[in-house]
């Protein structure tokens, strides 16, 4: 364990850690697994990943245990998710067996940076894949690289499990009607840097995205899913233009466990007006409560935290969450990959 880092204070950014593995896509097959200790690459600079966006990652996390054991949350859903972005922008998919052994053995690697548990702090797991064949016309690339870096995190708002405002400006869109945005691509989120900037200059912490067709239902929250509490039942957006998260899925599951409601259909967004908690949900996130939604165009508040303290069940939800992450509780899922040895 690295004792030279202050966990508990940990911001969302890059701190170096020892290793990344890697592995390269040539001859139309996956090579062998490569340890690197550089944090840089070499790429043509007429590479695919440059030009024409043949660009993916995932974000998962590792946890050190109330047991002392390290765990990686739901490996397999992410393995599975990084293959529907690569056949979505025509890329290699990486075999799931693949996927899994090189996320494990990244967290081997860096096992001093795993946070101790009660810091509040994780293991970021990082993999990316890369189009590298120079390439100047429009067509996928012929090789790819793909990598598994980590870097201990704290939580990904510096507010932690607080309530936030957040607001929608409708003169952005993050993606496009049935494009990219069901995909974990890197252009989706270079889209709404602009509108994330304007938000964080106004005081938001986020931007709470319209759909981008008609302007009349919730999208995603920024980076992350959006979901809310409305008489006592769980209410989450269904569109072909969000990324379907991880987190959000597993929020709706334990919500089933509570024997709460879960429904995933349109949210019209003056529904805003009779929802009783909102929060916005991913990997980085974990769960975020809201306080207000403030609709820069029309001037309309939606107060959803009367009390500016997150609601009872946004909090039950993510206590159980974080409790199964950390093995506290029951992992009746079987959502953690337990990483022996370390």
């Amino acid at each position: 364990m690295d004792q030279k880092l202050d966990w508990a204070n940990l911001s969302f950014g890059y701190i170096p850690t020892d290793y990344n593995v890697r592995c390269r896509y040539r001859d139309g097959k996956w090579g062998e697994i490569e340890v690197s200790s550089s944090d840089t690459i070499n790429m043509h600079m007429a590479a695919t990943a440059l030009h024409y966006g043949q660009e993916i990652f995932e974000g998962l996390k590792a946890f050190r245990g109330a047991d002392g054991k390290v765990r990686i949350f739901r490996i397999e859903d992410n393995a599975n998710r990084i293959i529907s972005s690569a056949n979505g922008i025509k890329m290699a998919p990486v075999p799931v067996d693949l996927f899994k052994k090189m996320v494990i053995k990244a967290v081997e690697l860096n096992a001093r940076f795993i946070p101790p548990y009660g810091s509040g702090a994780s293991l970021y797991i990082r993999p990316i894949e890369l189009g590298m064949s120079a390439q100047i016309g429009v067509h996928p690339s012929s090789e790819y690289l793909f990598m598994v870096m980590v870097t201990p995190v704290g939580p990904y708002f510096k507010e932690g499990f607080k309530p936030t405002n957040i607001c929608i400006m409708r003169e952005f869109d993050r993606v496009a009607p049935k494009g990219t945005g069901r995909w974990k691509v890197g252009g989706n989120y270079a889209a709404s840097l602009e509108a994330g900037e304007r938000a964080h200059e106004l005081g938001y912490s986020a931007v709470l995205y319209l759909d981008p067709r008609e302007k009349k239902y919730i999208d995603e929250c920024g980076p992350a899913n959006f979901f809310a509490i409305k008489q006592g039942r769980y209410i989450t957006p269904a569109s072909e233009s969000i990324l379907p998260s991880v987190t959000n899925r597993s929020l709706m599951q334990l919500a089933r466990d509570m024997g709460i409601t879960v429904e995933e259909r349109h949210i019209p967004l003056e529904e805003l007006a009779e929802i009783d908690e909102a929060g916005a949900c991913g990997t980085a996130a974990v769960a975020s409560p809201v306080a207000e939604i403030h609709d820069i165009d029309t001037g309309v508040k939606y107060i959803v935290a009367k009390d500016h303290q997150p609601g009872p069940i946004t909090t039950r939800l993510y206590e159980k969450l974080r409790a199964v992450q950390l093995g506290e509780e029951p992992d009746t899922h079987g959502w953690n990959t337990i990483v022996e040895g370390i």
